[in-house]
């Protein structure tokens, strides 16, 4: 099924998202930094053991390697090498699923905000003159709204909305989450990465 995005674009848009965007960033912003700061003890601790791990498994390989041959101490050095490579990115990575996780559930946190009733109106307009002409806007059950018009989707749920933040805050900082259109059923209403 072939896709058709076009981006919301104008002044009107980009200031009803502007509540949107800095609410989501600075909730995103100090969440992230309080589980990036957890998160990096958490690997640093891994890494150390690791490391440790390493450093007696190529002490190991050096008594074989002693009694054996060299090359059979530099294979067990290897894999030991291996084995703590291994090891640290697997605390990478389960502390980056936590971190989302965390993220997304402080995002449904925003429903019992003060504040909130605000935010939803405006992501109901914003998702409604996104979809255009007959617009339907539902609630989403964990907060924001879908609007729907057709083939054409716009997602502007909360859990979405804080998945879009949490991906785009890579190595190149904080962009700007734009809604987008899609014209197939399943359309997430922005833009892919």
């Amino acid at each position: 099924m072939t896709g058709h995005h076009t981006t919301v674009a104008g002044g009107e848009q980009d200031a009803a998202l502007a509540p949107v965007r800095a609410h989501l960033l600075r909730g995103a912003r100090a969440e992230a930094d309080r589980i990036l700061g957890q998160a990096r003890a958490q690997a640093a601790a891994t890494l150390r053991q690791a490391r440790r791990d390493a450093e007696e498994s190529v002490r190991q390989a050096r008594g074989q390697g002693e009694k054996a041959a060299a090359a059979a101490a530099a294979a067990e050095r290897s894999r030991g090498r291996e084995q703590a490579r291994s090891i640290v990115l697997g605390a990478q990575r389960r502390a980056r699923e936590e971190l989302r996780a965390r993220v997304l559930a402080a995002a449904g946190g925003l429903r019992d905000e003060p504040g909130y009733e605000r935010l939803f109106a405006e992501l109901t307009a914003m998702a409604a003159r996104a979809v255009g002409p007959g617009a339907t806007v539902t609630a989403h059950p964990a907060g924001g709204v879908v609007a729907r018009s057709g083939r054409t989707v716009v997602d502007c749920s909360l859990p979405r909305l804080a998945g879009l933040a949490f991906d785009a805050l890579g190595d190149e900082g904080w962009p700007t989450p734009r809604c987008t259109t899609s014209s197939n059923s399943a359309g997430t209403g922005f833009p892919a990465r």
